[in-house]
């Protein structure tokens, strides 16, 4: 496709603009930790002044990368357990991890709000295994579309943070709940950070990070278990092979109690194979 896309999006789906960008920036290093040729190719055909409003920061495009591909080995992970298994992806927005994960026979289910389904449709068209459905991921109408003889891996990658806590909360549920047996992969920002957007003070010259309204420290992801009895297991999930600066900081900042406990995280949680006895 050689069209440009002008996207026009409120604050909160904008942020998949910023997601996408900075996973551009990286995947165009040569010594990248996420290669997204996907990305690279988005931001070509997207009129939107990304440098500009975003800012460049290979610190911060680095780290992106680095949330991101623990949901990508996650979701691998799955599809080598699970060959013909369904992945469905929460406010997905530009997210183009099914170019880079996908095994040929996998299905995928992308949820996500009508403004942002749209565009979606407009710049990565569905393939055959792929849908696309126009709704708020919280209300879970999305479940019944969702076949239930496969095994299911919800993602949930930078959409809980702005969501009140309860709806967080119930989200989870009604996964753990509609799909027995299945798991969901969620990441948080610690709260020092949302704290930080709620204030105001993350922002560039040209942009403001919306104000996160769920947070939760790395030291906190055993709290998950009480959204439902059916979450039986959280797991952590670790970035690797980060590069430069980052890189040798990262192995600190997952092992000094204070900073292991108060990083960002991406958690799995498991559910229970079947409803809890009476």
């Amino acid at each position: 496709m050689s069209s440009v896309e002008r996207p026009e999006l409120a604050a909160v789906p904008e942020t998949a603009l910023w997601t996408l960008w900075q996973r551009a920036v990286e995947a165009r290093r040569p010594d990248a930790v996420l290669h997204d040729p996907k990305a690279v190719d988005l931001v070509e055909r997207i009129d939107y002044p990304f440098a500009e409003r975003f800012g460049t920061s290979g610190f911060q495009s680095q780290l992106q990368a680095l949330r991101v591909a623990c949901f990508d080995r996650e979701v691998a992970d799955f599809l080598a357990r699970e060959p013909r298994g369904t992945v469905v992806c929460l406010g997905e927005g530009l997210e183009t991890q099914y170019w880079r994960v996908d095994n040929g026979r996998a299905r995928w289910l992308t949820v996500d709000l009508p403004e942002m389904i749209a565009l979606r449709e407009r710049l990565l068209p569905p393939g055959p295994r792929q849908r696309y459905l126009a709704a708020d991921a919280t209300d879970l109408v999305w479940a019944d579309e969702v076949d239930r003889d496969r095994a299911v891996l919800v993602t949930a990658q930078g959409l809980c943070m702005y969501l009140p806590p309860a709806r967080v909360k119930a989200l989870i549920a009604g996964c753990a709940d509609r799909f027995p047996g299945g798991s969901m992969v969620v990441d948080a920002v610690p709260r020092w950070f949302a704290r930080f957007t709620a204030s105001g003070k993350m922002r560039t010259a040209a942009y403001q990070v919306p104000a996160m309204r769920w947070a939760m420290d790395a030291g906190e992801r055993d709290k998950l278990r009480t959204a439902s009895p059916a979450v039986t297991a959280v797991r952590d999930v670790r970035p690797t092979d980060g590069r430069g600066l980052l890189g040798a900081l990262l192995p600190l900042a997952l092992t000094a109690p204070w900073l292991a406990a108060h990083r960002p995280s991406v958690t799995v949680l498991n559910f229970a194979e079947g409803p809890e006895p009476a």
